[in-house]
């Protein structure tokens, strides 16, 4: 079957580990688009934060941003859809992360902010500098964390990240128990929280819709457990060889690492 749309996660998947979109995973996409295939970034970061691959891929799709949180289009420099958390569920949540010492980001407006240094944040802005200005994410270190909540516009999510797996897990039954947000694992130890029944695969379904087509005309790669949403209900739905043996498991296929061209030749196979 060739497939109308490809959905592409970002981190662990189109991504290497530097950060870097292989050559032939570019080709392919190139020739793709000239077919008249739609491509689309469905991606856990910040919009804020694909500037680079979004010009990268030559896109004039939408991208579904902070796990499906909302979506945004790039031309026009606005939201098109979004469920963001409300603000006294923002507020409990900065509560919560000061009585555990835990440190996260917040995700609003076109902005990360953060109130403590931390090594996700270091390692982000260190990847930053390497970009020319007008492609850097933005971060704020700001002194009150549930202030800046107050101030913001839209909500958008948390990005928590801990050494102690054990710990973040922990954190999450809090916040899940409490407050029924939706807790999404997207790194080895980062931890997504935003609004309930928001997801990458809900927010791809509604643009589908929008666009008369459904989620069986999609070929999607993923490779962490905020990727599920999609990669089960997609046409054909790929999981990374350096995916948790879980997503593989419940994917309909699994390819090589994100340092291997498995993405390129499944999209010349299945679409081209």
């Amino acid at each position: 079957m060739s497939y109308r749309v490809i959905a592409l996660d970002l981190d662990g998947t189109l991504l290497t580990p530097a950060k870097t979109i292989l050559p032939e995973s570019l080709e392919a996409i190139k020739r793709a688009r000239a077919a008249g295939v739609q491509v689309l970034i469905v991606t856990g970061r910040h919009h804020c934060a694909i500037h680079p691959f979004y010009q990268a891929l030559q896109l004039d799709t939408p991208a579904i941003c902070c796990n499906g949180t909302y979506l945004y289009d790039y031309h026009a420099k606005k939201v098109l859809s979004s469920d963001p958390l409300a603000q006294e569920q923002a507020l409990r949540v900065v509560e919560m992360l000061n009585q555990d010492a835990m440190h996260g980001l917040l995700y609003v407006d076109d902005v990360m902010l953060y109130q403590h240094d931390a090594g996700h944040v270091t390692r982000t802005q260190n990847w930053a500098q390497s970009l020319p200005p007008e492609q850097r994410p933005v971060f704020v270190k700001v002194n009150d964390l549930a202030q800046a909540a107050r101030e913001a516009k839209s909500l958008w999510k948390f990005a928590l990240s801990h050494p102690d797996t054990r710990a973040l897990q922990q954190f999450v039954d809090k916040v899940e128990a409490e407050l029924g947000l939706a807790c999404e694992w997207s790194w080895h130890d980062q931890v997504d929280i935003a609004q309930q029944g928001n997801s990458k695969g809900k927010r791809l379904a509604e643009w589908l819709a929008s666009q008369g087509l459904s989620m069986k005309d999609v070929l999607a790669f993923g490779d962490n457990y905020n990727d599920l949403s999609m990669l089960e209900h997609v046409g054909l739905g790929v999981a990374m060889g350096n995916a948790d043996e879980t997503i593989k498991a419940r994917a309909h296929k699994v390819i090589g690492t994100n340092l291997e061209t498995g993405i390129a030749e499944t999209i010349y196979r299945e679409v081209l």
